[in-house]
Parts: structure tokens; C-alpha cells; sequence
């Protein structure tokens, strides 16, 4: 028998063989903690759904046989399965998609200018070209004799190991059937071998290198075989179970998330309908006491019968919504500032229409923080408030501080950045979606609305993970047939908002693109910006496996300052890493002076804690201002209130 007939017996074998597996009863969804990591952090602990239990003596399956699926059933679903897909295909053909189509098409473009000079590097030099197809075909070659040499049930060590963090493969048939352990294997080599070459070729711009990376992530996602029914052992099993019905609930779910989208894909990564704001998420009580054009800023019920003199004002980004920092009780930052006796103002910023096109960052500092100061005098009858920036919310709040340093304002008396960036230079994949071409054609787009739709800031964010944020999603909901589960912090995650084409330009130019804000070149206001200006006490915390603010990028940032600079390190991500509360802390934190020298060199001289960062700030902040009076009760200085927390301007959507 030749190699080849032995491998396509072998290929089907081993595809019979996963198809009379045993199913598993009932389909599980998304673990929550699953979920936290597909929202941004790195907390993923899902398990395979759906394993089947098989000999390992032996190889064969141990479990009788399930009977054929009911044709009957069959014929049902593949009838729903046609239905769905033609509504989805409808959906997809709306004018309203125009605009979805470009944006694809024009990633697809950037992509191919990007791939082009690797390609280009390694095929016009024989050498080269000879030298990178015997580095693939030896470890392919390698991979094919020892896939032959297997036998259903039999295991030996694999070329590439079984990475146990990539649950893409967590189910045992990826190892137990050389048919898929081969695939598995396969698009590994590929995707290494391809990273390999962009990461030698020496000519090409370091730029340019760092674009293919990001599309090479990708391509490989995109392509890996876990995403195909014909080639992922647990989706065939799926299929075979349930006579095809998780094909038409996927497709039911394919068309109503297109429908969502108005004609583009906008996956669901949660439950949103278990989630209602002010009852079960942004529970804190308190009223909005100020609103203008572009935010509402709310003044939190004490819990306590005394607080601090100096109020705190919190600035969230505009991109999400504020209650990220008041998602529960369990969670929520507000509530544990308020427990501990604090005054807490924060402000929630409108979701902007065409009506806001020209708000830009000077409108954000005066409408904004500046309103928020007076409102706050007027409210508590404090002019010294400590104030804290989240994300974009603390570019901001720093761009404001360098401004009032300039201007004599002394009203913020102590600042706290969490997770935000002043440098740019190494601000991470996400300014690989910003160059000259790209801004010209956003400038022109934007012009038609006067607003960035928040499905397209949301698209960004979710490429920046794809295996996590994308096609774990594609494999649960459209070919599993599974509705995603219901968790608070992806329900926040898809309560994104538009941003102003003022602000949302000036942000990509600034920041992103030329940095001026770090070589002193951004304006506000009239007056060039210097951080080095800003002397007042500063808090600034990074966290280490950050993929949006990355944690060289914030270092980098703090060392601008011209403060004594407390540096705060936290374990997790963007997100996992700012709310981690004390009551249950997921990870440790590194803390010490923001210095000369590399974030490495910094690590190295940190001293490590464990438990949340929550009351290091707390101490940090409370020991500037130790002075008590009696509780504040919103609606009881000179401004009325309004409404009940969390206001009105939070729950528009589009």
C-alpha cells in the first residue's frame, strides 16, 4: 500500500470514528470566566464541551455507538438551516451595508500592502525563496511520518506540543485521532514557519514587519481548522448528535445578529437581556446633579457618617461607558470608594450624534472636567478635588493638568491614571490601524456623519484578540447552535458608544500617529502642552498583559511627568486588572517609584504584592487629605438633582 492510500485510510478512520463517539447529553455554553477572557482579559479557563470518552488501550470507543441520525429531523433542520441563511444572506445585501463592505474590503487592502514586502523579500532572492521552502517542507515532511506512524488510540509526542492555554484544542480528540492531531499540527508549522520569515526579513521596515504580524494573527485565526465543520472533531459530533440542529439554531442566530448590525456582522458575545442598568448592573445609589451638552456627572449616595474633605471625581473613557468602574456590588470601584469614605462624583459622557461633530478634546477639558469641577465646588463647596482618568478619560485628564499647570488652575490637587497613555511610540497593535492613508479615508467618512459608529472602535478591539473576541464566538453561537451565556462584563463590552469626529481625529493625529502629546507638540486650549509642568502628586497604574494600553507604553508616559510618580504594576489586562476588588482579588500587583530605564529594569526593582491595588490607592490618596466631615447627601448643596443614578445619558444606544 502506498503512503498515500495508508494516510487516506487513516483520515477515514478516524473521521468514522469521531463521528460515533459518544455525545455528551446537554451543550454547555461559555464558562464565565471564558467569557472575562473573550472580554479582554486573561482569564480564560474554558474547558472542551462535548468530550467524548474513548479506550486509550485499545483506541476504540468504549460507549455504544449512537443509532443513525433521524433523516426526518435531518430534512427538518436542513430546511431551517436554508431559511436562516437566506435571512441572513438578505440582511447582508441591505444598502444600509455599503459602509461594511468598504471597511472589509479596505482591511483586506491593508493587509495585502502589508504581507507584499515579506513576500516580495523571500521570492526575489532563489536563495531565500530555496531556503524558506525546505524549512517548510522538512518540518511538514517530519509531521507526515509521524502521523503514519500512528495508529487510532495510540500516542506518541507530537512535533508541535499541545499548547493547554489554547482551548481551540482542549478536546481529546485533537490528540487522540491523528487525523486531527495532524491538522492541529499542520496549521502550527504554517503559522510559525510564516511568522518565522516576517520576523527575518531584515530589509523590510520595522512598521511594515509589525503590520504583517498583525494580519498574519489574522489570516491564521481565520484559518484554523477548529473553525470548520469538516474539520473539528467536536462540530461534526454536534452534528451528528442532533441531526444538524445546531447548523439551523447557529444560522437563526447568524441572521439575528446581522439584522443587529444592519447588515454587518455584530456578533453576540453575552446575553444582553439579562442585564437592565440601575437594577442589576450600575446599581450605586445616588443623582445626577449637573448635565450640559456633553456629559452628566452623578454624585454618589456616602456610606458612611463621615468622608473625606476632598471630594473625588473620576473621568471614564468615552469609547465604553462608565459603569465598567460600578458594574455590581462585588465589582464595583465606586462602591468600595464610597465605603471607604469618599465623595464620589463621576462623569458620564454622553453618546454623541451628528449634533457633537465638533466636540473635540477642548470641548471634552471645558464641558467636561472643567464643568465638573465647578459643579462639584457647588455641591460640596470644595474647590480641591482629587480626580482620577481612566484609559482615554487620563489622557485627557493629563492634557487638562499640563493646561491648568500653564494657567495657574489649581483646583485638582492630586491626579490617578488608570491604564492611560501620554507616549504613544509603543502603544501596540492598535496603531497599526492609523496612517496617512487611513486617516484621509476616515477624515472623509466621518464628514458624512460626524461621528465614528461604535461597531467600528468595537471591531478594532476585538481584532486586537481574534481567537478569543472573534471565532470562539463564530464556533460557540453558529455552528455549536449555542446562544451565549449571560455575564456583566461582555454585556458592558457590547454597550459601546460613537465617538465625535472632532475628538476621534485628533486623537489618531495627536496621539496615535505623531505623539505629540509626549515631545510637547499637542495644543489645548491655545498653549502647548508639556507634562513635565505637572507637579502635583500622581498615582499611575499599568497592567502587565495590557493589549490596549500596553504596560511599556504607559511606563514610558509616567516618566514624563514632572511629579513624584507612585507606579503601580497589576497582574491581568485592561480591564480584569483595574477591577479586581479586595474582597476577591484574582491577582497580584508590583508597586514603586516611576524611574529612569526600562519597564524590565523597573519590574526587577518592584516589590510585589498580593491581593488587589485597591487599597494601596486608597491609602495613597486618603493620606494627602486626611481631614473628616459629615457625609454629604447629594441634592443638598446649591444643585438640585436631577434624576436617580446612573442618568440618562448611559442609556442611549444606536
Amino acid at each position: 500500500m502506498s503512503a498515500q492510500e495508508s494516510a487516506r485510510d487513516l483520515a477515514h478512520g478516524s473521521q468514522l470514528q469521531a463521528l460515533q463517539a459518544q455525545p455528551e447529553s446537554a451543550a454547555t455554553g461559555l464558562p464565565e470566566d471564558a467569557a472575562a477572557k473573550q472580554a479582554e482579559v486573561a482569564m480564560d479557563k474554558n474547558g472542551p464541551a462535548g468530550s467524548a470518552s474513548f479506550s486509550k488501550d485499545a483506541g476504540q470507543n468504549t460507549a455504544a455507538p449512537p443509532s443513525a441520525p433521524d433523516f426526518e429531523r435531518l430534512i427538518r433542520n436542513f430546511a431551517r438551516l436554508l431559511e436562516q441563511g437566506s435571512r441572513a444572506l438578505t440582511a447582508c445585501l441591505d444598502a444600509s451595508n455599503n459602509s461594511a463592505m468598504t471597511g472589509l474590503s479596505g482591511e483586506f487592502a491593508a493587509a495585502y500592502r502589508a504581507l507584499c514586502p515579506i513576500a516580495a523579500h523571500w521570492s526575489n532572492d532563489p536563495a531565500r525563496a530555496v531556503e524558506a521552502q525546505a524549512s517548510l517542507a522538512a518540518k511538514f515532511l517530519a509531521l507526515w511520518a509521524a502521523t503514519l506512524q500512528r495508529r487510532p488510540g495510540e500516542t506518541s509526542a507530537p512535533i508541535v506540543p499541545v499548547d493547554p492555554a489554547d482551548k481551540r484544542f482542549a478536546a481529546p480528540e485533537w490528540r487522540e485521532f491523528p487525523f486531527y492531531d495532524f491538522l492541529r499540527q499542520a496549521h502550527a508549522i504554517l503559522s510559525q514557519w510564516a511568522a518565522e520569515l516576517i520576523e527575518r526579513s531584515a530589509d523590510v521596515d520595522p512598521k511594515t514587519r509589525d503590520k504583517a504580524r498583525f494580519y498574519l494573527r489574522q489570516i491564521s485565526s481565520a484559518l484554523s481548522p477548529s473553525n470548520f465543520l469538516a474539520t473539528n472533531p467536536e462540530l461534526i459530533k454536534e452534528t451528528w448528535a442532533t441531526s444538524g440542529e445546531n447548523l439551523a439554531r447557529g444560522a437563526e442566530l447568524l441572521a439575528k445578529d446581522i439584522e443587529a448590525g444592519k447588515g454587518r456582522l455584530k456578533i453576540s458575545q453575552t446575553d444582553t437581556s439579562k442585564f437592565e442598568l440601575g437594577v442589576n448592573i450600575a446599581v450605586s445609589p445616588g443623582k445626577v446633579i449637573f448635565r450640559n451638552s456633553l456629559m452628566e456627572l452623578i454624585q454618589y449616595a456616602p456610606a458612611t457618617g463621615e468622608v473625606y474633605l476632598r471630594p473625588l471625581l473620576i473621568i471614564p473613557p468615552w469609547i465604553n461607558k462608565f459603569y465598567i468602574l460600578d458594574l455590581n456590588p462585588e465589582k464595583s470601584f465606586v462602591r468600595f470608594a464610597v465605603e471607604s469614605g469618599l465623595t464620589v462624583f463621576m462623569i458620564s459622557w454622553v453618546n454623541p450624534d451628528s449634533r457633537h461633530r465638533k466636540k473635540g478634546f477642548e470641548a471634552y477639558m471645558r464641558e467636561g472636567i472643567f464643568a465638573a469641577l465647578e459643579a462639584i465646588e457647588k455641591a460640596t463647596g470644595e474647590s480641591n478635588v482629587t480626580v482620577i482618568g481612566y484609559c482615554i478619560g487620563g489622557t485627557l485628564l493629563a492634557m487638562t493638568l499640563a493646561y491648568m499647570a500653564q494657567t495657574g488652575d489649581k483646583r485638582i490637587s492630586s491626579a490617578s491614571f488608570f491604564t492611560t497613555q501620554t507616549d504613544f511610540s509603543q502603544a501596540g497593535d492598535l496603531r497599526l490601524f492609523v496612517d496617512e492613508e487611513r486617516l484621509k479615508t476616515l477624515k472623509k467618512k466621518l464628514a458624512k456623519t460626524g461621528y465614528l459608529d461604535a461597531s467600528e472602535m468595537a471591531s478594532a478591539f476585538n481584532m486586537l484578540r481574534p481567537d478569543d473576541l472573534i471565532w470562539s464566538f463564530v464556533v460557540n453561537n453558529y455552528m455549536k447552535g449555542k446562544a451565549p451565556v449571560a455575564f456583566d462584563l461582555l454585556a458592558w463590552n457590547s454597550d459601546s458608544t460613537r465617538m465625535t469626529e472632532a475628538n476621534h481625529l485628533a486623537y489618531l493625529r495627536d496621539c496615535y500617529l505623531e505623539n505629540r502629546l509626549a515631545r510637547g507638540k499637542a495644543k489645548l486650549g491655545g498653549r502647548f502642552l508639556k507634562l513635565s509642568n505637572i507637579t502635583i502628586p500622581v498615582y499611575h497604574m499599568a497592567t502587565r498583559e495590557d493589549h490596549i494600553a500596553p504596560a511599556k507604553s504607559v511606563f514610558l508616559g509616567a516618566k514624563l511627568f514632572g511629579a513624584k510618580v507612585r507606579f503601580i504594576l497589576a497582574g491581568s489586562g485592561h480591564i480584569a486588572g483595574v477591577i479586581n476588588p479586595p474582597a476577591k482579588p484574582k491577582y497580584q500587583y508590583w508597586s514603586g517609584r516611576a524611574s529612569s530605564g526600562e519597564l524590565e529594569d523597573w519590574i526587577k526593582r518592584a516589590t510585589e504584592h498580593k491581593g488587589s491595588w485597591w487599597p494601596d490607592w486608597l491609602k495613597w490618596v486618603t493620606r494627602q487629605a486626611p481631614k473628616m466631615v459629615a457625609a454629604r447627601q447629594p441634592g443638598e448643596g446649591a444643585l438640585a438633582p436631577i434624576c436617580d443614578a446612573p442618568g440618562e445619558y448611559v442609556r442611549v444606544c444606536y
